[in-house]
């Protein structure tokens, strides 16, 4: 039986408290307002929704972030790959990832060409 406030939080975790994850609030309001009003919300939608919308984002992202640490807790090292592993059954996300990832390394190849051409 477990005497301390919470059994779920590991001595020395890297999960953030609820009052660290509080004082992020409001980082991605702009954003997800954009965002929103991209999807078909209405333009100025109600600051509830998107603090609603940022809290369940950034909850989501966090416990992903926390699956892919025990993932990776063999090798020391925190890879796309993890991230991958986990969302491998939901195939529009890693459709989406893998297309990102792919256009991130056309990008950085571009830019390698780019430098060399300028020297």
């Amino acid at each position: 039986m477990s005497t301390g406030p919470s059994s779920k939080v590991k001595v020395g975790s890297s999960q953030p408290s609820e009052a660290s994850l509080k004082s992020k609030r409001g980082m991605f309001r702009k954003d997800l307002h954009h965002m929103m009003y991209g999807f078909g919300d209405d333009a100025n939608p109600l600051p509830e929704t998107v603090a609603l919308v940022e809290d369940i984002v950034v909850e989501y992202v966090t416990n992903l972030v926390h699956k892919a640490e025990d993932v990776a807790t063999k090798r020391g090292n925190l890879f796309a790959k993890d991230f991958l592993f986990l969302i491998r059954k939901d195939l529009p996300k890693l459709n989406r990832c893998t297309e990102l990832l792919s256009l991130d390394e056309d990008i950085k190849q571009a830019k390698k060409i780019t430098w060399r051409d300028e020297d």
